[in-house]
């Protein structure tokens, strides 16, 4: 009897301490349910956070550009007018590469960088990346020797492409002093794209190399040379190659005898050769042009930049006036602001379209936010194309003038 009393209490003990340890058990779910929560809302945060500062540095920095790229229009420039030109573009196109780096290294770590695939010639796309830095070269002094094939067709986005080696060789130009070589070479080897990018300059030791693929990691920098960055861009570099199921590695042999980064990349299925044949250059034409943005700035000098080309300009300064004179006359194309006050740029793009007779055949969104979605929405709103914020003047120009934008206007003024 008595042992039999004994097994009971120590089956109730038991039990207890079963409940006690499902009690903690659940507990401890429901706390780590909570932090996990919590930690997703503070990256989430933090994402949001990090959009809206590209943002808001964009919006001034879009008067800046604007009113430098008019800086070299201006009749007869003068070589000291040319010089401070060159200067704030070098600097706008340094910020601008920052914003981008440290937005792209946001969205990949939240898993909402996508890519847009096809057939790409390799080789086009590095000759424009090295265009693309060219500037800085030319500033320190710095050769470039191309070693390149005649032709290599990956399977990749372009856009993210040259990203990745337009970084590579900013890269290689930080840590490479004036007068230094920087060699980029490709070719073929086993179905994949094998692309270097290789220089005499500082080195790197092998705690360095061990994580020059880490965010936030920077190799050694001399105190003479200031200029840095935010140690994202190879971070970032890394993981554009690998969402294209390539590989990058960087090797040297040592501080002071330079460094070698190595990018494979999937060749395109198709052995066909892609020709890529430039097309007719655009007649310059003069359009009927409706303007809509709210940053007195740079309305100003977004209007003159237009009138010095020839084109008719009306401006506004929020989507209510915008809309309003986008149903009382006939344009060619609609410049509108995304970030507008009373109607945003979505909110009055989508009006307009449904509008019985209003005429602008093409719309151009601008805006300070970059992110695929936020084109895509624009996209679908019925904007026919989006620039991001600092504009490149020359390039909103020529798609202004475009024969593409002649072909809408011809479209729309058909009888139907």
């Amino acid at each position: 009897m008595a042992s039999l009393r004994a097994a009971v209490l120590v089956q109730t003990a038991l039990g207890d301490e079963l409940r006690e340890a499902n009690g903690s058990l659940v507990l401890a779910t429901l706390e780590a349910r909570t932090l996990r929560d919590a930690a997703e809302g503070a990256h989430r945060r933090q994402n949001e956070f990090l959009a809206m500062l590209a943002h808001e540095l964009r919006n001034p920095l879009a008067p800046i550009s604007l009113a430098n790229a008019m800086l070299v229009r201006l009749p007869e420039p003068s070589i000291e007018l040319l010089n401070l030109h060159a200067i704030i573009q070098r600097q706008v196109l340094h910020l601008t590469r920052l914003l981008d780096d440290l937005l792209d290294a946001a969205r990949i770590s939240s898993g909402k960088i996508s890519l847009l695939r096809s057939p790409t010639p390799l080789v086009d796309l590095l000759r424009r990346s090295v265009q693309t830095v060219q500037v800085r070269l030319l500033e320190r002094h710095q050769q470039v020797q191309l070693d390149l094939p005649e032709q290599l067709i990956v399977d990749g986005d372009a856009v993210r492409l040259a990203q990745v080696f337009s970084n590579l060789l900013v890269n290689a130009s930080k840590y490479t002093g004036d007068h230094g070589l920087i060699r980029v070479a490709a070719r073929a080897h086993d179905g994949v794209a094998v692309v270097t990018v290789s220089d005499n300059g500082a080195g790197m030791d092998a705690d360095v190399l061990a994580s020059v693929f880490d965010l936030f990691t920077q190799g050694p920098r001399a105190l003479a040379r200031a200029e840095g960055g935010l140690g994202v861009g190879l971070n970032v570099v890394r993981n554009i190659v690998e969402l294209h199921g390539g590989t990058v590695v960087g090797s040297s042999d040592g501080l002071g005898l330079g460094s070698v980064f190595t990018v494979t990349l999937p060749l395109a299925a198709e052995d066909g050769v892609v020709a890529v044949l430039p097309g007719p250059s655009p007649m310059p034409a003069s359009r009927r042009i409706l303007l809509v943005e709210d940053n007195p700035d740079a309305n100003d000098t977004l209007t003159r930049l237009l009138l010095g080309e020839g084109h008719l300009v009306t401006s506004a300064y929020d989507g209510v006036a915008g809309l309003a004179l986008a149903r009382a006359s006939a344009f060619d194309v609609l410049i509108c602001d995304i970030g507008l006050p009373g109607l945003d740029g979505y909110q009055l793009i989508t009006q307009l379209r449904k509008t019985s007779g209003a005429h602008i055949p093409f719309a151009i969104a601008i805006s300070g936010y970059g992110q695929v979605e936020d084109r895509m929405r624009a996209i679908a709103a019925g904007f026919g194309q989006y620039l991001v914020k600092p504009l490149d003047a020359d390039a909103l120009l020529a798609l202004v003038s475009s024969s593409a934008v002649s072909r809408f206007i011809a479209a729309a003024a058909r009888p139907r």
